[in-house]
């Protein structure tokens, strides 16, 4: 699988937008919150899929001068991997990412007031001493709250970035707008008819009007305002022009 900062190009995720049979060895992202499945590198993403850079070294310079933020904060690590629903910015541009229809990950354009805020999905909680309650969020990063009975697993947080405080609390519950992050309509926004609690090891579900899937692949996102995904998935990724040597 190659050293720990690459891997085989012909071994990358499927969730990769980019070109299998072009070079041996494609970056591997830095250990970080998401999978490797659900993110890409720094150096890929302003090279290869948004076409900012043509070499690593000049998304080195980029990323050295410090034009380049992951959720409103500077970042200095070409091999971050910017994940689902994160905010990737480049100087006064800003992108989130999402997932089309294919899915596949792409980094869709959205202005500056967008890129304020983030939606993130709360994947679990834990109680801390003193009685206040951690949640723990699907981007790695944990809140503190007072409520304990206020927040449930499933539910999404609006999140002010760089700020990091809560603007909105989205209950997973049914008639709310969903996201769907995997499964056969991935990249699709639906509204949740019924959640249905499995009482066993078997995955709860979630139906929808026409179709049904397993809750790990359903994101709420209320009536925030996303990017829409039917389209990303005509985007064209452009190919750089040197290919040569290790990505």
């Amino acid at each position: 699988m190659g050293s720990s900062s690459h891997l085989k190009r012909l071994a990358m995720p499927r969730s990769w937008p980019l070109p299998r049979k072009t070079t041996i060895w494609v970056t591997r992202p830095s250990p970080g919150a998401h999978s490797l499945e659900r993110c890409m590198p720094l150096n890929l993403i302003v090279r290869d899929v948004l076409g900012r850079a043509q070499t690593s070294r000049e998304v080195r310079f980029i990323v050295q001068n410090e034009l380049v933020k992951v959720d409103g904060r500077i970042c200095k690590d070409t091999r971050r991997g910017v994940g689902l629903m994160d905010v990737l910015s480049l100087g006064d541009e800003h992108f989130r990412c999402m997932l089309d229809v294919n899915g596949r990950l792409r980094y869709a354009q959205i202005p500056s007031d967008e890129a304020a805020w983030k939606i993130a999905r709360i994947e679990g909680k834990s109680t801390l001493k003193g009685g206040k309650t951690q949640l723990n969020l699907h981007d790695g990063r944990n809140l503190i709250v007072d409520d304990s009975n206020q927040y449930n697993t499933g539910d999404s947080l609006k999140i002010a970035l760089p700020e990091q405080t809560i603007m909105e609390h989205i209950k997973f519950t049914e008639g709310v707008r969903c996201y769907l992050v995997g499964g056969t309509h991935v990249g699709e926004v639906a509204a949740m008819k019924e959640r249905i609690v499995k009482r066993s090891s078997m995955p709860n579900e979630v139906s929808f009007e026409d179709f049904g899937t397993t809750e790990v692949n359903v994101f709420a996102v209320g009536d925030s305002n996303m990017p829409i995904t039917e389209v990303l998935s005509l985007i064209h990724i452009s190919e750089p022009t040197r290919r040569r040597g290790i990505s």
